[in-house]
């Protein structure tokens, strides 16, 4: 079992930026870590995800330029730097963790990650 914890998340304004932290333990460099985001009334949707040992990353297509993940191992621990934000982007934001190695076309999917955190709520608004 791995547990996983979300934080960061907040009231923000337009434009502005917010940087989300997830901790995971257990052999923190060998899980393939994402972000998904849940928008009010709508479906989860993948955000983000990076491949075990740093060996790759993938970002749903809207979303690139704006938002960076990274992964500090030594730390356990997983980021997702949020800039320009836009009303748009406020979700519910979960951190998910397999422990399986996943090719790049499986990185999107939810029911690829066994493990999520509870969730951090992100809210952009003036």
């Amino acid at each position: 079992q791995v547990q996983v914890l979300e934080s960061g998340g907040g009231l923000v304004q337009p434009g502005g930026s917010l940087r989300l932290s997830c901790v995971a333990g257990r052999a923190f460099s060998g899980l393939t870590m994402a972000w998904f985001r849940q928008p009010p009334g709508k479906d989860r949707e993948f955000v983000a995800a990076i491949k075990r040992q740093n060996y790759g990353t993938a970002y749903a297509d809207s979303l690139k330029g704006r938002f960076s993940m990274s992964r500090d191992n030594a730390k356990g621990t997983l980021y997702l730097q949020m800039n320009n934000l836009k009303p748009d982007d406020t979700a519910v934001y979960y951190c998910a963790a397999t422990d399986r190695g996943l090719i790049t076309s499986s990185l999107r999917r939810e029911q690829e990650y066994e493990y999520w955190g509870q969730g951090t709520q992100v809210t952009v608004s003036s």
